[in-house]
């Protein structure tokens, strides 16, 4: 039996805990289930991992990042596997680990790399009022993962080596979003639009997807959050989107589940038979307020908040094998509209999906989440 005390430190180093069990169990991300694709959900994985580095300082954290992303990045700075005409603006989410690595090695590999996924964001087609597309094979649509695909690494980008004013462009893409997936009674963002009014999953109406999904909602919040500290300190978006912030936090907090303090696959029908608990959007539900509020973009009563969410989240998810490795359970794996599948973004379909254990875009978030509760 483990006494208190150790238990006590190692509630502490959740986050390590569970990089070190990617780690051990995944020296390269890119191995196994994903057939080796420049894929986004390194990006989170990675993200966390860097967390860790900077609290520990420890030397292997920085390595796992250096290793997963030259395992795509020439040193002709092109990416392997990443293909601009896609028009895919998932593609650029592993930008922001690009950056760390330029900044931190000054390689200029990685410059090159992260110059190739600004222009794909220069060219990328948009919607009337400018909003960029999903993906090409997505055309005239919004998602609201999106959001967190491309804004945190437009904004660094920015910040490191652009031009102020693109500042404008990317806070345009969080107002157009709200805009138009907001729904003004529940204030819940919908999963998708469609500007066009045709895909087979919209309201011919509004084009509006028809549920709220809650890992669709994570990464909305988790693109405000890691946005907003990017922003000058003058630009009008920061109010802009401090207000978004507290607005989808609280509309996320009317269906929390009460008992647990984690939120439903499909939000706001906890009560409809199928639906069950989720992971990944739980973790980066809390990874936004403990971030917003250590950032100070929250009152400090959202701390309460999140230390309820946490310990929902490790009861509820979290598990421990007899070798020591954690793992997160009940992640959806994967949600998403139209496509080859025709996903019809109905509450069967959502629930329909697989459900599965160490899913890196849970794992991903709930690294940052746990690192941002320590870090508090």
């Amino acid at each position: 039996m483990e006494g208190g005390h150790d238990m006590q430190t190692k509630v502490q180093n959740w986050a390590q805990r569970m990089i070190d069990s990617v780690i051990e169990k995944r020296p390269l991300l890119s191995t196994g289930v994903y057939n080796d694709k420049w894929s986004y959900d390194y990006g989170v994985v990675l993200k966390g991992t860097e967390y860790v580095w900077r609290q520990t300082g420890e030397k292997k954290y920085f390595d796992y990042i250096k290793k997963n992303m030259d395992a795509f990045v020439g040193e002709d700075g092109l990416i392997r596997e990443y293909h601009m005409e896609a028009f895919n603006i998932d593609h650029i989410n592993n930008g922001k680990v690009l950056l760390t690595l330029y900044k931190e090695t000054g390689e200029q590999k990685y410059k090159k790399a992260v110059d190739l996924l600004r222009e794909q964001l220069r060219r990328h087609p948009r919607t009337s009022e400018g909003a960029f597309w999903h993906k090409k094979v997505y055309p005239y649509q919004i998602w609201l993962d999106g959001l967190y695909m491309g804004s945190p690494f437009y904004a660094e980008y920015v910040k490191e080596f652009g031009d102020e004013q693109e500042f404008d462009d990317i806070v345009k893409q969080f107002k157009l979003c709200v805009k138009n997936t907001k729904d003004p009674q529940t204030g819940l963002l919908y999963h998708a639009f469609d500007e066009k009014k045709v895909q087979p999953w919209c309201d011919p109406n509004t084009g509006l997807s028809e549920n709220f999904w809650g890992r669709s909602m994570g990464w909305f919040a988790m693109a405000l959050v890691d946005t907003l500290p990017l922003l000058p300190e003058n630009h009008e978006g920061r109010q802009t989107l401090q207000t978004y912030l507290l607005e989808t936090l609280q509309a996320l907090m009317t269906v929390q589940d009460k008992e647990t303090g984690v939120w439903y696959q499909v939000l706001d029908k906890g009560d409809k038979k199928g639906n069950y608990l989720e992971a990944s959007s739980s973790c980066m539900i809390l990874y936004a307020i403990a971030k917003g509020v250590r950032l100070g973009f929250l009152t400090n009563d959202w701390q309460d908040v999140a230390n309820r969410i946490y310990e929902g989240i490790l009861t509820e998810f979290i598990t421990v094998t007899k070798e020591g490795y954690v793992n997160l359970n009940k992640v959806c794996q994967v949600a998403g509209l139209g496509g080859p599948d025709n996903r019809d973004g109905t509450f069967e379909y959502y629930i329909s999906e697989p459900i599965i254990t160490n899913d890196l875009k849970g794992v991903g978030a709930f690294i940052k989440a746990a690192a941002e509760m320590e870090l508090y």
